[in-house]
């Protein structure tokens, strides 16, 4: 019984002079400097998604069964999943200087009639004033001639980026999927 009142009461001791583990999930808050002007940055050229021939430029990841291919035969169905690593070009030519990537992931989102994309890219500039600098636009994507998608980021010279895209398809091929769209790009970053 002696045995019993000594363990209970060291653990009774241990218990109360233990401090308590206390978890947060964050680091606190601070002030940081940032900068106060903010800079606005107007981009123009045309990207060039190719899905045919031997040298695709966008590759299909993953498609939904063959039952919701028949019922919605659209070029590209609904849950159909494409990566894609593009040129970004100074013209509409394919020919014409390339002035850096994009690169990411477009996905089918639309069960209706309105194609519409989920997409996500890193388009980086690997030439001129912007070399190694990046835009990240993610915005849901219909498939209009003329569309308004969202800059979320960046990285370099256009790092903490917000902004806006003005895209139009310059040439689209309803057939194979091929397109090349302009965009108006508008940057704010500091």
């Amino acid at each position: 019984m002696e045995t019993f009142t000594v363990f209970a009461l060291l653990l009774v001791i241990l218990s109360v002079t233990t401090p308590a583990v206390k978890g947060k999930y964050y680091s606190g808050s601070h002030i940081v400097d940032v900068p106060t002007t903010i800079k606005q940055t107007h981009l123009h050229f045309f990207l060039h998604d190719t899905l045919s021939g031997d040298n695709p430029s966008a590759v299909l990841i993953t498609k939904p069964n063959s039952k919701v291919i028949k019922e919605n035969n659209p070029i590209i169905p609904f849950g159909s999943i494409f990566a894609f690593d593009d040129p970004l070009t100074v013209g509409s030519d394919p020919k014409s200087k390339v002035i850096g990537t994009a690169r990411g992931l477009y996905a089918s989102i639309s069960r209706g009639s309105d194609l519409t994309l989920l997409f996500t890219g890193d388009l980086e500039f690997t030439s001129g004033e912007f070399n190694g600098s990046a835009i990240i636009v993610s915005c849901r994507d219909p498939m209009v001639l003329v569309k308004e998608m969202a800059v979320v980021g960046g990285r370099g010279k256009f790092k903490m980026a917000k902004g806006f895209v003005k895209n139009t398809a310059v040439y689209f091929n309803t057939t194979n999927g091929d397109a090349i769209l302009e965009w108006h790009v508008t940057v704010f970053h500091p």
